[in-house]
């Protein structure tokens, strides 16, 4: 089959490998119709090399219809449509019964120190081969692939993988009171998904920052004020304050993480990192604060005493500085972690209609052949010819 592998910092390829198949008997392979780009695809581009190596299948946002079943699978079947879940949950030990999906205890990597597997994304998760390809192996077949039906264009459901559930746990996590306001931090596919399920959901003010135009704009039209970091700058908290009393808003919530711009002496280490051995890579990334932290200062400095910050970015290091004492001082709630997909299908689920409240039908920018690929992912890095979430189809 043809798949999108990683084979260096700023170098995936579309090439040739094996055919997945069936491993253990609730596994399922499904012949994947769409799969998406996420922005943390792009922190393997560009940061985490490191924990990859030459040939390892990207991609964690797949759908797609059922080709083959285990002997033991009787949730699906053949033809069935599914859409697959980026953390891989068994659905039944005690972290996925409190509907923490994302620390699997089945799953967990445990060699790392860290929560469930993900498909496509490092062995700090396990190296599970990911979903930009034509074909998945998908373990837990009777647990993990959410069933949709048929009809609707791949764009109604896709989603449903990565971008909807995690938008929507960060306004869960972001508990923003009832006509209150939050502060969303980059607008790309999760911040943009983000901003409106806040608005679906009753916040009064949602600002949105951004410092791509394309990516404001998008985010005015669907009701949010935008605030272009280019013309802010500094300033940035000063305007948030002036929309909300003096205060800063009741919620922000970073959808940024790792890469966020201002933050030249991380964005070096970033860098340097990126040209180390693999394992001297590791042991720095394990070792020191090499974050650029920018948006999550910003957070700190928006929200209002009191407030909640709901951090959806992915961030890397593993001992990033964090200002404690204005935390402390300002009664601060910080939320975080990888989306426990599973756990918000039920309310998801109903708003994927024809009525469309949240845009999903239209969300994705580009929508390419796998084999643009590569291309796709240089144009993603880029923020360049207004793409902001892109869609492949194998």
């Amino acid at each position: 089959m043809r798949a999108l592998t990683y084979q260096g910092r700023r170098d995936v390829r579309v090439e040739t490998v094996p055919d997945p198949r069936i491993q253990d008997p609730t596994d399922i392979i499904v012949k994947i119709t769409s799969t998406g780009i996420c922005g943390s695809d792009l922190h393997l581009y560009e940061v985490l090399g490191p924990y990859l190596d030459p040939g390892d299948i990207l991609g964690h946002e797949p759908m797609g219809i059922v080709e083959e079943v285990g002997r033991e699978v009787t949730a699906v079947a053949p033809g069935d449509r599914v859409v697959i879940p980026f953390n891989v949950s068994c659905g039944h030990c005690y972290m996925c019964g409190q509907g923490l999906h994302s620390q699997c205890e089945t799953t967990q990597v445990r060699e790392r120190g860290t929560g469930a597997s993900l498909f496509g994304y490092t062995k700090l998760y396990g190296q599970v081969p990911g979903g930009q390809a034509e074909y998945l192996r998908v373990p837990f077949g009777n647990d993990l692939p959410i069933k949709v039906p048929h009809g609707p264009s791949d764009d109604r459901f896709v989603y449903l993988s990565d971008v909807l559930p995690t938008a929507w746990q960060a306004v869960q996590y972001a508990d923003i009171p009832p006509g209150g306001s939050v502060t969303v931090l980059g607008l790309g596919p999760i911040g943009a998904m983000a901003a409106r399920i806040a608005r679906h959901r009753g916040a009064g003010l949602v600002i949105g920052v951004d410092l791509v135009p394309e990516r404001l704009e998008r985010a005015s039209t669907h009701g949010a004020t935008c605030l272009d970091l280019r013309r802010y700058g500094k300033n940035l908290g000063d305007a948030v304050r002036d929309l909300t009393d003096g205060r800063g808003t009741d919620a922000v919530i970073d959808a940024v993480g790792m890469e966020a711009h201002g933050s030249p002496v991380a964005k070096a280490a970033h860098t340097a990192v990126g040209h180390l051995p693999d394992a001297l890579a590791q042991r720095m990334m394990e070792t020191a604060g090499i974050d650029r932290l920018a948006a999550l200062h910003a957070a700190i400095d928006l929200v209002r005493r009191g407030g909640t910050v709901s951090l959806s970015g992915v961030y890397g290091g593993s001992a990033d500085p964090m200002p404690l004492l204005t935390m402390f001082d300002k009664q601060i709630q910080l939320r975080m972690g990888q989306a426990n997909v599973k756990r918000w299908v039920d309310d998801l689920l109903p708003l994927l209609t024809d009525d469309d409240p949240l845009g999903v039908d239209s969300f994705a920018t580009h929508h390419l052949p796998l084999e643009e690929g590569p291309k796709a992912y240089e144009t993603f890095q880029k923020k360049a010819d207004g793409m902001i979430k892109t869609l492949l189809v194998p």
